[in-house]
């Protein structure tokens, strides 16, 4: 890709495996950051070694550890994903595209997510738990030079646990949410969620969007 055709939030494949496209830096020589999906790990390349992809209805990929497939036919219920493919924010309302959010609640085909946002039905696709029949595989760019092992390991968040200590969040931990200025800890966990004091859940992957949240404080378990 050129330079100039990279966008925050833009799916892209770099070295065979679906990445997300964080913050663009021309003035660096490595100026394109991203994260990688199935786990979060960060990544600064150069446009030229990437290779933009459009999300689609029944493609399916890997989101920290869990695989999911997006279908554009399905209803939007309380505690679904949902993938933001055309943003459109209201004033208090702070996403974008590509954005990975839960639902809290909906009305009427809208949907208002654990951070508060609320987005528009036309705005997003729901992202359904599993593999679906027929679906397009885009965790990989070609599946076929992934070794089966490691195919398993991608879908599995005891794995990442494992093997993340430390980026993965704990309780006792305190953070920072950006765009309300408010500060939480964190007093729940599940395998892949976590729950702040005043009760707000979200993806622990959110947690490693520094637009979204910043880490004051890091609980020491030793």
């Amino acid at each position: 890709m050129k330079l100039f055709q990279v966008r925050k939030g833009q799916f892209v494949f770099y070295k065979n495996e679906l990445h997300k496209v964080y913050s663009v830096k021309p003035m660096f020589k490595r100026s394109v950051h991203l994260y990688r999906l199935k786990d979060m790990q960060q990544v600064l390349t150069q446009a030229k070694e990437i290779q933009y992809y459009k999300p689609k209805h029944n493609d399916t990929f890997i989101f920290y550890g869990k695989r999911y497939t997006i279908d554009e036919n399905e209803r939007a219920k309380p505690g679904d994903y949902i993938l933001i493919v055309k943003p459109a924010p209201d004033f208090l309302d702070h996403y974008s595209l590509n954005e990975i959010e839960k639902v809290e609640s909906v009305e009427n085909g809208n949907v208002v997510t654990t951070r508060d946002n609320g987005v528009k039905h036309h705005e997003y696709v729901v992202l359904v738990p599993g593999k679906k029949d027929a679906s397009q595989e885009i965790a990989y760019y070609d599946k076929g030079l992934v070794p089966e092992e490691q195919q398993l390991q991608d879908e599995s968040i005891s794995y990442l646990a494992e093997n993340d200590d430390t980026l993965r969040p704990v309780v006792g931990d305190i953070y920072l949410d950006v765009q309300n200025k408010t500060k939480a800890m964190i007093v729940a966990m599940t395998e892949d969620e976590i729950v702040f004091g005043h009760g707000v859940r979200v993806h622990v992957a959110e947690l490693l969007n520094e637009d979204n949240y910043e880490l004051l404080y890091q609980f020491d378990e030793d």
